[in-house]
This record gives structure tokens, C-alpha cells and sequence, in this order.
């Protein structure tokens, strides 16, 4: 048996066998129950906002919470690729604008369909993610300095592209309607039915995988229990946005990509390899992993989904100005997959922690707004969040490592 054969397992992986309380608790401590951990952290951060300002839970308020954060999940989701195999981009933020730009000024500008626009935008980001990521394999230059003159690189190039008035209004209805488009009651428990059915597909079909490859899995309890509580964030999600404007086009195009990124990254030899390049670069080429291949494909995944992200930005905003891509968007991007559990030393992590990390950081942003904190705040809350799940992150792995598992 070999890496990226559907029944592998890691070095560090242990036979399956039934799994003690003990045992969990110390995995839920090492962060392999990271998105459980999320979702009690949710709760408690919807409660503190709540017991602070009664508007925080109403309908209206979390529909705009929830195309609050499609921008940053989408991007985020692009992230998780990079994060998994240890590296970092510290563009996306500015690609994100930058696309965003070439696809508005080809539609307002220069007349372009939307269809066409919307793609030359995308296309953009996944160009800028092909020449990062091979400056970044072909010279051996560390990621964070590739991308970060990147980041310098577009956002001269948005000013470039914006030209003197700096702000390109949207008006093409089939662009600002993906983030202004919201679906009839009826539709939105048809999607939620099809989501969790989804989930519990996934979550009890690893289940059965691991078990018959002979690796450790959590008991079918603990994993029923997962899909129950996801089944009901997900159904209490749905009835709080029908009883406002019904569910949004955007948050729809949220979860098909963090499904179809999940299914890239668990289904596919590409995800398996990875995994394994996150996890150990050297014995991934050993077993004739295309390494070099996988990390150019990551950051191109990136870059282009930072261009999704940053359409759907500008879909919602009517506009693309000198600012787009800017303020705390890069931060909150990287910090929302941390946030819920992906590692930063790669290998480690799952697609699903860009959505929950975006609710995480979303809901605070939208809280801190709602009781009219100062930016100062602000600031040092969102970075004392980002730097605890640094911190989270460091802990379990030492663990980890500690007990001899990868």
C-alpha cells in the first residue's frame, strides 16, 4: 500500500479499535475535534453578543452576518489549500481586489458580458497563483516572501487597473445579484435537507473507510452526535433567514464550494497527496509524489478562489474601489481556518474550518459593531483571537509530537 491509494494510512495513524473517554478528551484537546470546539465557541460568542445588545440574534441581523462573512469563507477556503501543506499566502487580500477590478472595469468599461467578466476575474487569480507558486517551487524562495511582494504587486496593479477615478461602480444586475439574491422558504429547507444529507454522508462514510483500511475513527456515537448538532445549527440557520429575506444566493455559493473543496481534498488523489506533502514534504517525493506539482496547484487554488471571494465582495458592495481587498480582509481570511482547527505547520485541517472559522471571526466583527467598539479594540480583539488559536494550534502539536503521532 502506498500514498494516495484510497484505504492509505499515516505513519502516525493507529489501529481501529474502540476509543475511551480519556482518549477523547485528549483528542479533543490535540484539535481533532476542532469543529465541535468551534461550534461550542459560536454559542458562547452569539450568547456574550446577545446578553449585550438584544439585536444581535434578530433575523435581520444575522442574515447580514451571514453575507458578511461569504467573502472571507470563500477566500478562506482557498487558504486551507496552502495552510495544508504548511506554507503561506499572504496575497490573497490583494488579489482578491485586484481580480475584482480587471472583472468590473471589462463590464463597466470596456462592455463586457457578465459571464465573460466574472471568468477573466477568476482566470486572473489563477494566473497569479500559477507565477507565485512556481517563483515558489522553481527558486525555493520562502512562500511568505513570494507572496508577500505579490501582495505588493497587486495591489499597485488594482490602482493601475482602477485608473484616475479610482472607483468603478457595479450595475449589471447578473453580477450584483449574487450577493443581492435571496430564495423562497421552500428552497432554503430543500438546500438545508440536501447539506446535512451531504454531512452525514461524508462524516459516516469516513467512518466506515477508516474502519475497514483497520485506522483508528471516532466511536459512531460521537460522530452521530456531529451530525445531529450540525443538523441543527443548519435547520435553526435556515428558519432564522426565512423569517428575514429567505436564504441568500451567496451564502449558497459559500457552502458549494466549501463542499466541492471538501470532496477535492478527502476523495481525490490530488487531496491524499496533499495531505502528505503538508505532513512531510521529503518522504511524499520518496513515494513519487509530485511535490513541486501539488504546491503550484495549491496556490493557484488560492489565488483563484481569493477571486471568487473578492467578486462576490464587490457583488455585494455595488462596487470595486482603491480599497478593495484591503483592511483586516487577509487577516481574517488566514485566521478564520486557524480559528477552527487547520494547522499552520500544514498536513493537518479540513475545508469545513473555512466556514466555521468565518462565522467565528464574522460574529465578532459583527458584535464589536452593534455595541459601537473603537477600531483600536477592534483590532487588538481580532489579533488577540487570531494569535490564541496560534497558540491552540503550537500546543496540540507539541502534543502530538510528545505522544509520537504526526
Amino acid at each position: 500500500m502506498k500514498v494516495g491509494d484510497p484505504d492509505y494510512a499515516a505513519p502516525g495513524d493507529a489501529p481501529a479499535g474502540k476509543t475511551s473517554p480519556r482518549d477523547m478528551l485528549r483528542r479533543f484537546v490535540q484539535g481533532d475535534l476542532a469543529s465541535l470546539r468551534v461550534i461550542f465557541a459560536i454559542a458562547l460568542i452569539w450568547i456574550i453578543f446577545q446578553s449585550q445588545n438584544d439585536r444581535f440574534l434578530t433575523a435581520g441581523n444575522l442574515t447580514n452576518l451571514f453575507l458578511q462573512i461569504t467573502a472571507v469563507g470563500l477566500i478562506a477556503v482557498g487558504v486551507v489549500m496552502v495552510l495544508l501543506l504548511g506554507e503561506i499566502d499572504l496575497s490573497v487580500g490583494a488579489v482578491s481586489g485586484f481580480a475584482a477590478a480587471v472583472m468590473a472595469v471589462l463590464n463597466v468599461k470596456h462592455g463586457w458580458p457578465a459571464v465573460p467578466a466574472v471568468l477573466a476575474g477568476v482566470l486572473t487569480g489563477t494566473v497569479i497563483g500559477l507565477v507565485q507558486g512556481s517563483l515558489f517551487t522553481r527558486f525555493t524562495i520562502p512562500s511568505f516572501v513570494v507572496t508577500l511582494a505579490g501582495s505588493l504587486v497587486w495591489q499597485g496593479a488594482l490602482l493601475k487597473v482602477l485608473g484616475q477615478t479610482g472607483t468603478v461602480n457595479l450595475s449589471n444586475s447578473s453580477i450584483t445579484n449574487l450577493a443581492n439574491t435571496f430564495y423562497s422558504d421552500t428552497v432554503g429547507w430543500i438546500m438545508a435537507a440536501v447539506v446535512i444529507a451531504v454531512y452525514a454522508a461524508f462524516t459516516l462514510g469516513g467512518h466506515r473507510r477508516r474502519l475497514a483500511a483497520g485506522v483508528t475513527s471516532e466511536p459512531i456515537a460521537l460522530l452521530v452526535v456531529r451530525v445531529v448538532v450540525m443538523a441543527a445549527v443548519t435547520i435553526a440557520a435556515v428558519a432564522i433567514l426565512n423569517s428575514d429575506r429567505g436564504v441568500p444566493l451567496a451564502l449558497l455559493i459559500l457552502v458549494a464550494f466549501v463542499i466541492g473543496f471538501q470532496l477535492l481534498t478527502t476523495r481525490t488523489v490530488f487531496g491524499r497527496h496533499l495531505y502528505a506533502v503538508g505532513g512531510n514534504a521529503e518522504a511524499s517525493r520518496r513515494a513519487g509524489i509530485g511535490v513541486n506539482k501539488i504546491r503550484v496547484i495549491a496556490f493557484m487554488l488560492a489565488s483563484s478562489m481569493a477571486a471568487v471571494g473578492g467578486i462576490l465582495a464587490a457583488s455585494r458592495l455595488l462596487a470595486v474601489n482603491q480599497s478593495s481587498g484591503g483592511s483586516n480582509l487577509l487577516l481574517e481570511a488566514i485566521a478564520a481556518p486557524v480559528i477552527a482547527g487547520t494547522s499552520l505547520f500544514g498536513g493537518r485541517g479540513s475545508v469545513w474550518s473555512a466556514l466555521l472559522g468565518a462565522t467565528v471571526i464574522g460574529s465578532i466583527a459583527n458584535g464589536m459593531n452593534l455595541l459601537a467598539l473603537e477600531s483600536s479594540v477592534k483590532l487588538m480583539i481580532t489579533g488577540g483571537v487570531l494569535l490564541a488559536a496560534v497558540i491552540v494550534d503550537a500546543v496540540a502539536r507539541s502534543r502530538r509530537q510528545a505522544e509520537g503521532r504526526v
